[in-house]
């Protein structure tokens, strides 16, 4: 067994394992990031980049179909080979010797194997082939082993066999039907791709779809999803799972009625992968989210860091890689001996988790968020006003699509005259985020807001309406 000391110690090369890493390796430190998996980790090979990819080639064809010209030259369907092919291309047919390449250009040391905590700062990383290393970090271990995927307890789930979202999507056979259950964002996605695909596909959702968004936003998934021929069944439960002799999956609801299906997704939620990183060995608990200031460290521990969707903050990638820039400059500052102020443009604090976090869903239509709901911001007491538009009145909606559908709301803080939240739901609508985000980030008053003028004829003009009907 062999021994090495570093200055940082990264468990997880994902996306937020590799940024916390650079950070503190620009910041002077030596770093080594553990693996269990594939570097890139999940977001790389069975979340966001592969789904994506799935994704594009239904939303390119509703699009063609949606403008005449464009329209009359689509004659056929989804190639789901064609889409599988370009799908394996993006995820380097699950080989990540690129990103591994890229770890060692950046001067950042990898090891691979399951990495575990066995006493302040140490961690015993076992290898595929038995073997054991020691490694020593002299300031800060950071844990960034995201999350996997929650498997409700309902009665013969476990022995069916179903799927999660890395079954999904690194689908190899595409099923002719598909129960899904959860109506959040993964199960949303997923039934837009497979129902594009020509499956058969039911979601099944205790609520209503996208339940953290606004609620016309779910509603416009759940229409378009019921026009793609797909059976979208809210307020039920699944009380029993089986699979019966032909291997079809028999779901009993809680409404009486019966689902069947080739394949069950399960989407209903993610659980931390912590139960197996040696929390017991210094004084926490296995399996638990880990809390985390706003500086991403552990609280109650002056080495520990917890980044990403490990500390339950935001789920989401680009939330984790934010906290990650955060985490690797402070703890390569705090290395140095140095106060966390003393970076010179700014806090080294991830304070945008708590108010303006935007969220694109990939979904038919799509639906962008940030910041604020109506609901979230009354919640808060916040003496708001709602500014409410339909896209398809904008100019630009009648260029983008011959028959676009679309709507967006404003959410502005009264007392403060400047935006809190964004919502967006239409075609393409990701593409208007980035402003919203930082319109609110930057706190730019709504009078001030009149000077950014929005290109014509473009969906952005929907910032002028709705600076119209704030009319101040």
């Amino acid at each position: 067994m062999s021994t090495r000391e570093y200055d940082l110690v990264v468990i997880g090369a994902g996306p937020v394992g590799e940024n916390v890493a650079d950070r503190a390796t620009q910041g002077g430190l030596s770093v080594v990031i553990v693996e269990s998996e594939l570097v890139g980790g999940e977001c790389s090979y069975w979340a966001c980049m592969p789904s994506k990819a799935l994704l594009r080639a239904g939303s390119a064809l509703r699009a063609a179909r949606d403008v005449e010209g464009a329209a009359q030259a689509v004659t056929g369907t989804v190639d789901v080979a064609a889409t599988l092919k370009r799908r394996d291309a993006v995820v380097h047919e699950w080989n990540d010797s690129s990103q591994a390449e890229w770890l060692a250009s950046a001067g950042i040391d990898l090891v691979r194997g399951h990495g575990r905590m066995t006493a302040e700062r140490e961690i015993a990383v076992a290898h595929a082939d038995g073997t054991e290393t020691t490694l020593r970090a002299r300031h800060a271990v950071a844990i960034a082993t995201g999350t996997a995927a929650l498997l409700p307890d309902i009665p013969g789930l476990r022995d069916a066999q179903p799927w999660t979202s890395r079954e999904a999507t690194g689908v190899r056979e595409v099923p002719a039907s598909l129960a899904i259950l959860g109506g959040g964002v993964v199960g949303s996605e997923m039934a837009t791709l497979f129902s594009s695909f020509g499956t058969q596909v039911t979601v099944i959702a205790r609520s209503g779809l996208l339940g953290g968004v606004e609620p016309f936003a779910g509603e416009a998934v759940a229409r378009a999803l019921t026009d793609a021929g797909a059976d979208v069944r809210t307020g039920v439960q699944v009380e029993r799972v089986e699979r019966d002799d032909a291997g079809q999956v028999v779901l009993a609801l809680s409404d009486g009625s019966e689902v069947r299906a080739d394949e069950i997704l399960v989407a209903t939620g993610r659980v931390p992968r912590t139960g197996d990183v040696g929390l017991e060995h210094v004084g926490g608990e296995p399996g638990a989210w880990l809390d985390v200031d706003d500086t991403l460290r552990v609280r109650g521990f002056d080495w520990l860091y917890a980044v990403g969707d490990v500390n339950h903050r935001v789920l989401l990638t680009h939330q984790g890689k934010y906290q990650a820039r955060a985490a690797g400059d402070v703890i390569a500052v705090r290395a140095r001996g140095g106060d966390v102020d003393d970076r010179p443009w700014g806090k080294h604090v991830a304070t945008a988790d708590h108010s303006a976090v935007p969220q694109v869903v990939f979904t038919e239509p799509e639906v962008a968020s940030v910041g604020h709901t109506e609901a979230s911001a009354r919640q808060a007491g916040i003496g708001i006003r709602v500014l409410d538009y339909d896209l398809s009145w904008v100019a630009g909606a009648s260029t983008h699509a011959d028959h676009y559908r679309g709507q967006a709301r404003a959410i502005v803080d009264e007392q403060r005259q400047v935006m809190i939240g964004a919502t967006f739901v239409g075609p393409d609508v990701a593409e208007l985020l980035h402003a919203a985000t930082v319109a609110i980030v930057g706190e730019v008053p709504m009078d001030r807001l009149w000077h950014a003028v929005p290109s014509y004829p473009t969906l952005s003009e929907v910032w002028l309406r709705w600076l119209e009907a704030w009319g101040r």
